[in-house]
């Protein structure tokens, strides 16, 4: 009877390390890919974000160009949205 309680007792206490290391293996397995997962995600939005500024930068360029060839019209429409804006302002602090 006691050999059988030692066997009952040795697979409890290989099951509960084989089930430990499984659990360790798969947190690990969980963190890696959580890690790669991140990088990618990072890299992901550098790349976004280059790519944004470039095209800011062509924005800008394509505007001043436009500024600089129709300098009154630009004024013009400067000065009209400043005012479309400001009365919307003062509506709605009314």
């Amino acid at each position: 009877m006691e050999s059988r309680t030692g066997d009952l007792t040795n697979d409890a206490k290989n099951l509960a390390r084989q089930a430990k290391d499984t659990a360790k293996e798969t947190a690990e397995d969980w963190a890696a890919r959580t890690r790669a997962a991140g990088s990618a995600a990072w890299e992901s939005a550098q790349a976004a974000y280059e790519k944004a500024q470039e095209k800011a930068a062509q924005g800008l360029k394509v505007t001043d160009q436009a500024i600089r060839a129709n300098p009154y019209t630009s004024i013009g429409i400067a000065f009209g949205v400043g005012l479309l804006v400001g009365l919307l302002m003062k509506r709605n602090s009314k």
